[in-house]
């Protein structure tokens, strides 16, 4: 039995009209990410955590975004296909921390909708998948509402 670490970061900026798409879930929100795909800056840090704990790259090496095949995709695919490639390697999650930073809107009453929709795409309990959210108290890109950034850390069992 062998066990991983893997660390993942993920900025997105933020601009008004764009949706808002965090942990897999649609926020309603003036602002949204600007991204290349839908934005999901909760999942690609989780895939780059996923990802780098069997040290095979991060999610840019796999799904560019360069490429047209993944212009608006959304992110639940890509995690469902990094985890995908986690298993083919033998490789289970023991646990996922995420922690969003984000200073407005406020993410409370969504946490728990992101942690069921993370761990039913990964095929996982809910109890395995932890979304915590705070604010930089207005310092920053983030306080100033300019951005959103996640920082992702799994423990994974092979």
């Amino acid at each position: 039995m062998e066990f991983r670490v893997g660390n993942g970061y993920d900025v997105h900026l933020l601009a008004e009209g764009l949706p808002l798409w965090l942990g897999g879930i649609r926020i309603e929100h003036t602002k949204g990410c600007v991204a290349h795909s839908d934005g999901d800056v909760l999942i690609h840090a989780l895939c780059d955590a996923l990802l780098g704990a069997l040290a095979m790259g991060d999610i840019g090496k796999h799904f560019p975004d360069t490429s047209a095949e993944f212009k608006g995709i959304d992110s639940k695919i890509l995690l469902e296909r990094t985890y995908s490639m986690v298993k083919e390697r033998g490789y289970k999650l023991v646990n996922a921390d995420c922690t969003l930073l984000l200073q407005r809107p406020k993410v409370a009453p969504y946490i728990n909708l992101m942690r069921e929709t993370l761990a039913s795409v990964m095929g996982v309990e809910v109890g395995r998948v932890s979304v915590k959210a705070t604010t930089t108290e207005g310092a920053g890109f983030v306080g100033r509402e300019e951005g959103v950034a996640v920082y992702a850390t799994v423990l994974l069992q092979g």
